[in-house]
């Protein structure tokens, strides 16, 4: 018969677990289904947290380097790989740990296979040995996340390609890598191993790095990377890989040009599909399209028990807005009505310098005719940076010409990431540029480089000049 469940989430990543955690502590019985031994999913195994743990290691290479511009000069470090591979996993066996310790703590069940629908109330969960159970349930959430996108034409079974999962396992320090896709998790990646001695070669198909990116806020990183990467290659693609068995041979093209490289490994990071095609939904009727389920504000599938959240359902494929989701569908499960917004959603790049924005970007604003008034703060005339000596950074709003409410906010520079919220604040609350002015920042920090640049907007800049607009 198997077992009943009143609620069943399928995907134990950053918004199953907290679907699972949220309607427990409503009083709801819950079961939470994942592939992995322990909740966390690709975010915090395969993902998010590896990926800062060695995106830290790489800062601390590049500090070490440049203390001595202020007086202090370290020998050359020692890089132990298989070190920095153990402190990797223990950080992320330590929140696996956490995250099961909440499960019992919260009363939810935890149960490792991979779940398929057989009808539209019950799953069938195998596990690695091949066991099977059913699972009858009442309603279901499924945030069952998304997988590396693979590159068309190359096999990914290659020997040297590598996707994100396997290049953040640090199985070794290649001599040449080429990174393949030019968004956050190639450029994140990419200067990981540029950092622990890799020479680092970027192509990307689109006219610049992190497509659809303001060109100002991105140009502080790119000066960065002309002298860390070995070389980036835009308006280019792969179009084929072939292997020695110790080197690949790739071929790049762009136009009519045709070059040809050889790269100890490659890294594919040209995007990542939706899981909603790995579930059997075909079977019971739920609207899935390329991998994304369908779903209504309130995040109930056209199968109205049925719900679904996160990387699933399209839109930005980010830990916090599946977080943002799990809300949203266990409200709906007790009856609250969704939110009548749309919620202000933050990017962020964890590069050095990290690059972070929300709300409308210059870009967008242009490509939709919105008008706009865009303000910047040059971080050179922070003192704070300049203490830190990041002043390569800068802080942007995006303003509404007419009712000077702020519409988008980006941030460049050291902490871009810790900074942003305040941004996203703003943007929700329906702030004008005059009433963020007002709130009191502290001195000296990089936080107040987003108050400097609301000055800016209203000719009342102290640390930087710039010509009083018309009032």
């Amino acid at each position: 018969m198997g077992r009943s469940v009143p609620l069943v989430v399928v995907g134990a990543g950053p918004g199953g677990y907290a679907a699972a955690f949220l309607a427990a502590g409503r009083g709801m019985s819950t079961l939470l289904i994942d592939q992995g031994a322990e909740p966390g999913g690709v975010c915090l195994q395969r993902g998010c947290m590896p990926s800062k743990a060695l995106l830290q290691v790489a800062r601390l290479l590049r500090e070490s380097r440049e203390a001595a511009s202020m007086g202090v000069s370290f020998a050359p470090p020692i890089i132990d790989r298989e070190r920095i591979k153990a402190w990797k996993e223990e950080v992320v066996g330590r929140l696996m740990r956490g995250l099961a310790e909440q499960c019992q703590r919260r009363g939810v069940a935890y149960l490792q296979g991979r779940a398929e629908f057989v009808d539209a109330n019950s799953l069938l969960v195998q596990d690695s040995d091949g066991h099977e159970e059913r699972i009858i349930f009442a309603k279901c959430i499924i945030a069952a996340g998304s997988r590396p996108m693979p590159l068309p034409g190359v096999a990914a079974d290659l020997p040297g390609v590598w996707d994100s999962t396997q290049a953040l396992q640090l199985s070794r320090i290649p001599e040449t890598l080429l990174v393949v896709g030019g968004g956050n998790i190639g450029l994140e990646l990419g200067s990981v191993y540029a950092a622990l001695g890799s020479a680092v070669t970027v192509v990307e198909m689109s006219a610049g790095l992190l497509p659809g990116m303001d060109r100002d806020l991105l140009r502080p990183l790119l000066q960065r990377f002309a002298g860390e990467f070995q070389g980036v290659l835009t308006n280019s693609k792969v179009t084929a890989v072939t292997s020695d068995g110790e080197r690949l041979q790739v071929t790049v093209q762009n136009g009519e040009e045709v070059r040809q490289l050889q790269t100890e490994r490659m890294l594919v990071a040209i995007g990542r599909l939706a899981n909603g095609d790995q579930l059997g939904l075909q079977r019971i009727g739920v609207a899935v399209e390329r991998g994304i389920i369908a779903v209504a504000a309130d995040k109930r599938t056209n199968v109205p028990h049925i719900l679904a959240i996160g990387d699933v359902i399209g839109g930005p494929m980010l830990a916090h807005k599946a977080s943002h989701d799990a809300h949203v569908a266990v409200g709906s499960l007790f009856g609250e009505p969704p939110p009548t917004h749309v919620p202000v959603i933050p990017l962020v790049t964890y590069t050095d310098p990290e690059l972070a924005c929300a709300g409308l970007t210059e870009t967008a604003a242009r490509q939709q005719g919105i008008p706009v008034r865009a303000v910047r703060f040059p971080w050179a005339a922070s003192g704070r940076a300049q203490t830190l000596q990041r002043s390569e950074g800068v802080s942007k709003w995006l303003i509404d010409p007419h009712t000077e409410r702020l519409l988008g906010v980006g941030i460049t520079g050291l902490h871009a990431g810790e900074m942003i919220a305040q941004g996203v604040q703003a943007i929700e609350q329906g702030l004008t540029v005059a009433q963020f002015r007002r709130l009191v920042h502290p001195h000296p920090t990089l936080s107040e480089t987003l108050l400097e640049a609301a000055e800016v907007a209203m000719g009342e800049s102290v640390h930087y000049f710039a010509p009083k607009r018309e009032r």
